[in-house]
């Protein structure tokens, strides 16, 4: 599996929206265990927003096409802010692109400053999820 993990490294590294990593854990034991780590090799991954608390095992496989597949469909966002309609926004984020978009770049600039400061604060997932969602619209909206 390491193999095809650091290959996996490789492919996403510098990515602005996914980072692939790894732990040794028996020179990090407190940070293993922090994370509920028992054996070895564990898979955790989490997404854009949420917390420790929050993270998902991985339990696919363990070649690079099964863990390229995993970070596709799980890990890489999925709404084009400047193609809402045609990337695989949901109806929330396509709403939310108009609105926004309706405001105006200074508005844009405003809201994404207050969310970017909520990050990391204590929330119920789908909130913490949601947040993510319209940080990441924000960010691409603003470039």
């Amino acid at each position: 599996m390491k193999p095809a993990w650091d290959s996996l490294m490789r492919e996403y590294e510098g990515h602005p929206s996914v980072l692939i990593g790894d732990v040794d854990c028996t020179q990090h034991q407190d940070l293993c265990s922090d994370m509920g780590v028992g054996g070895y090799p564990t898979i955790k991954y989490w997404t854009d927003g949420v917390g420790k608390e929050d993270a998902k095992p991985y339990q696919g496989g363990r070649d690079l096409d099964a863990l390229r597949k995993h970070v596709e469909d799980n890990m890489l966002p999925k709404c084009d802010a400047k193609d809402p309609e045609g990337s695989g926004c949901d109806d929330q984020e396509i709403a939310y692109v108009a609105k926004m978009i309706a405001k105006g770049g200074e508005a844009i600039e405003k809201e994404l400053t207050r969310l970017e400061g909520m990050q990391g604060s204590a929330m119920k997932a789908d909130k913490k999820v949601w947040l993510a969602k319209r940080v990441h619209i924000l960010k691409a909206l603003a470039a």
